[in-house]
């Protein structure tokens, strides 16, 4: 397996933290695959994603320090990937992280083994996730139901992977792609 940078988007409600979770527990013993954890100025406990909290005077003094392989802000919070990321494919191993749309062309520019993978789902299963996790109001959701792309993939390279019905078929899906460069059930997008 040659070393890759899968580099997981969606829309927030997409399920990317569910299938990386599923893909995590089914590829654990695999040593040349590792899940890098983002660095978010966000509460530890405020449900999603395992992800290292930080203050925003944290995060700010660890980009100083060139701490950060990548980082963006979204929705009121800054977001990270560390320099750990940079050594593991430095020895030959595939990251999987959970990306940025806003952040992916800079990304790949830096990153020439980068692999986008789209999650997508309809929008009304977008709106009941979202509503399920109560992390937002009523009118936040609808913000992030506009934000999300229609056809995001239309014009972008990268593998699309649907994830409107059960968690074990996208999840095998990202398995397979994470393992041999391609899943079953993935759409290539040029």
């Amino acid at each position: 397996m040659t070393a890759r940078l899968i580099y997981v988007v969606g829309a927030s409600g997409s399920g990317k933290d569910s299938l990386m979770s599923y893909a995590r527990h089914r590829l654990a013993n695999e040593s040349q695959v590792v899940f890098a954890h983002r660095y978010i100025t966000r509460s530890a406990d405020a449900g999603g994603e395992n992800h290292v909290a930080l203050t925003q005077d944290e995060f700010d003094s660890r980009c100083r320090a060139g701490l950060m392989a990548m980082h963006w802000e979204s929705h009121g919070h800054a977001y990270g990937l560390g320099i750990e990321v940079n050594q593991w494919l430095a020895k030959g191993i595939t990251v999987v992280v959970n990306g940025s749309r806003e952040y992916l062309e800079t990304a790949a520019q830096r990153y020439p083994e980068l692999v986008p993978v789209w999650v997508e789902v309809s929008p009304e299963v977008l709106r009941a996730r979202l509503q399920a996790r109560g992390r937002e109001c009523a009118e936040e959701i609808e913000k992030r139901l506009a934000h999300a792309p229609k056809n995001q993939v239309l014009g972008r390279r990268g593998e699309l992977i649907r994830n409107d019905g059960e968690l074990r078929l996208a999840g095998d899906t990202l398995v397979n792609l994470i393992r041999h460069g391609s899943g079953s059930e993935v759409v290539s997008c040029a």
